[in-house]
């Protein structure tokens, strides 16, 4: 045994001084390894809708029904199993209504908490004690564990289990502990949650989600390319944030910023009032929803074309600045030809829609006015104080990163850059090439140092161009395009300047041999491992499927986003993997809370069983249960030396 694992063994054995001790930790340890695998699922794309969000999150993506079904068979009506259901989901809601309606509340009360405490059981059977009552509410933990634990001492169980329900309705906490009991059940369908990317922009409600996300008990992002030029904005990357602020400025979003992160937007308003008067802004329209204010109509659309204005000059300045990034192709205000309303554009002509710039110098295209530069610092300052965003950008890097390999599961958004031939593309930073798994890592750091290297300015700076180029650059792993085409798509009139073509990582997706050199790049098995995509919605209508390769990836974005689902024909996918295997499920566009609430319409979801394991997958069989092994290594190493001598037993 050599000095720094005797080290370690001494620094252990203050955990564990006596044999007893360490022998009691590697029983219980074995033991766990034995225990099904918890449920994990896996949601991506969810831009801001967080009511379905947190519909789909309440109800496991349908564990919560399946687990009723299981639980009661046909014991229960299928209009009792919805009730019941729907209590889980919104139990405080629920209550309410029953409180109205219900002529005796007490038997209802009685009925209710039964089958809420046989349910519990049962999402509870696969875990350990010691994880339950660390998941129960604190003022009902010793009950809800009185409740759900068999006492074999206990004679007439039923009487004794009765009296305790008769007393919880009794001394009038039934609704409390129904409320309790719902909420478990909730967070014990699922064990763990991922959600790969685009958390961000187009719905209404991305600081809704991240406030319930920042709450949850175990979760893991990685970032998408609306998350990221968040993330750049709350850094105070000017680029970034005029990119913020013009996304929801065009979904008709503004109160996401003012409201939901209380951001003045009033100097930018100002300035588009002053200086967009009287200019025609038609090509700058908002796609808003039956939400929307419309009386806000004319005022947004001027402050949407100043602020699009005002990005693609800080863009044209940055791509100067990082001539590595190779994206001179997006510099276009310098190619317009004002009198004839025309840009080239690699020597073609193309129709301008407008050219009404009022603060575009002919001479020096980039270069921003001082009103703009003004609104600009005003806007960073906003945004670089607003103490939410800050918290919820800082949950997004303590929680997340651009990728993740997580129980032979490879999770990222976007696409791993390839070329033609499927080789892996490479980017140059400071002279060193990166590509594959190399790429993800080397941007991974320096978006983190973007946000974090306060005391060095040039690495800050350099990081934060660097998250606008995770963005927009056309070797983004999660943007996955050869250019964003937002200057063609709004100021040019031939739609064939609008196409943004996809990575050719995208055509190979059904190519076993390439999807075999992604995951071997990432260290993973090729033939029981899978990759988990988010990023391109799933076309439905056109035939398009989420399952790729077999099933070794698959595509889980299908349409949360409301301006996704014409397109889709569904509201997205939403993977659940448990110990019995995984299970893609596609989602129906979801009504409203309210509608779940009084009508109990639940979102209708149609599941896929991908894979069945011929024996129940364990604890074992996952990271968790490598770390597990690991302890008990460690563990028997320790009561040998005990045994050896060469560590003694401390007196209890």
């Amino acid at each position: 045994m050599d000095d720094l694992e005797l080290k370690y063994l001494r620094s252990l054995a203050h955990q564990y001084p006596t044999i007893a001790a360490a022998s009691t930790e590697i029983i219980n340890l074995q033991a766990i390894l034995n225990l099904p695998k918890g449920t994990e699922h896996f949601l991506t794309d969810i831009h801001g809708e967080y009511e379905q969000f947190n519909h789909v999150l309440k109800n496991g993506s349908g564990s919560v029904k399946r687990k009723i079904d299981e639980e009661f068979g046909n014991t229960l009506s299928s209009r009792d199993k919805k009730s019941l259901a729907t209590l889980i989901y919104y139990p405080k809601e629920k209550l309410e209504i029953v409180l109205q309606e219900e002529d005796n509340i007490e038997d209802w009360y009685k009925i209710t908490l039964h089958r809420l405490v046989q349910i519990t059981k049962r999402v509870a059977s696969k875990y350990t004690r010691s994880k339950v009552r660390k998941a129960l509410p604190k003022d009902f933990a010793y009950i809800i564990e009185e409740l759900i634990t068999e006492k074999e001492e206990i004679q007439d169980k039923e009487a004794y289990y009765n009296e305790i329900i008769h007393t919880i309705i009794r001394i009038d906490r039934a609704q409390e502990f129904i409320v309790a009991l719902s909420y478990l059940v909730q967070r014990m369908v699922i064990d763990h949650l991922h959600i790969v990317g685009d958390i961000f922009d187009r719905g209404p409600g991305p600081h809704v989600i991240l406030d319930t996300l920042s709450h949850y008990h175990s979760v893991d992002i990685q970032w998408g390319n609306h998350d990221i030029v968040w993330m750049g904005a709350a850094s105070g990357h000017l680029a970034c944030i005029a990119n913020v602020i013009r996304m929801s400025a065009r979904y008709g979003n503004l109160d996401t910023l003012e409201e939901g992160y209380g951001i003045n937007l009033i100097p930018l308003a100002t300035f588009a009032l002053e200086t967009y008067g009287e200019v025609n802004c038609d090509a700058f329209s908002i796609k808003y929803n039956t939400d929307y204010n419309t009386k806000d109509l004319s005022l947004d659309m001027k402050m949407h074309k100043a602020i699009t204005i005002i990005q693609m000059k800080l863009e044209g300045n940055l791509i100067m600045r990082r001539p590595e990034f190779h994206m001179e192709d997006r510099l276009l205000l310098d190619k317009i030809d004002y009198e004839n309303k025309t840009i080239t554009i690699d020597g073609q002509k193309y129709t301008m829609k407008d050219v009404d710039f009022p603060t575009v110098d002919r001479e020096n295209p980039y270069a921003l006015t001082p009103e703009e530069e003004q609104v600009m610092e005003r806007l960073r300052q906003a945004f670089t104080k607003c103490d939410k965003l800050q918290s919820h950008v800082r949950f997004l890097f303590a929680r997340g990163g651009l990728y993740k390999v997580h129980n032979s599961n490879l999770l990222y958004h976007g696409c791993v850059p390839m070329d033609e031939e499927g080789n892996f593309k490479t980017f140059t930073i400071d002279g060193v090439e990166y590509r594959g798994k190399a790429l993800y890592d080397e941007l991974d750091h320096y978006a983190r140092k973007g946000y974090y290297s306060k005391n060095n300015p040039t690495e800050m700076q350099k990081g934060q161009d660097m998250i606008w180029y995770i963005w927009a650059g056309p070797n983004s792993p999660v943007f996955g395009k050869d250019k964003m085409a937002t200057f063609e798509r709004y100021l040019i009139v031939e739609k064939e300047t609008h196409t943004e073509h996809k990575n050719s990582y995208y055509r190979l997706l059904d190519n076993e041999q390439i999807i075999n050199k992604i995951l071997a790049e990432f260290g993973l098995n090729t033939e029981h491992s899978h990759i988990v995509n988010g990023h391109v919605p799933v076309e439905l209508k056109k035939g398009d499927s989420p399952i790729k390769c077999g099933g070794k990836l698959l595509i889980i974005d299908g349409g949360f986003s409301k301006a996704y689902q014409g397109k889709t024909g569904i509201a997205g996918y939403t993977l659940v993997a448990n110990s019995h295997g995984m299970r893609l499920v596609a989602h129906e566009p979801f009504e409203s809370t309210e509608a779940a609430i009084l009508r109990e319409s639940d979102i209708f979801s149609d599941s896929v069983i991908l894979e069945t394991s011929n024996t129940r997958i364990s604890v074992a069989d996952t990271d968790a249960g490598a770390e597990l092994k690991e302890s008990i290594h460690q563990l028997e190493e320790l009561l040998q030396a005990y045994r050896d001598g060469i560590i003694i037993e401390k007196a209890m």
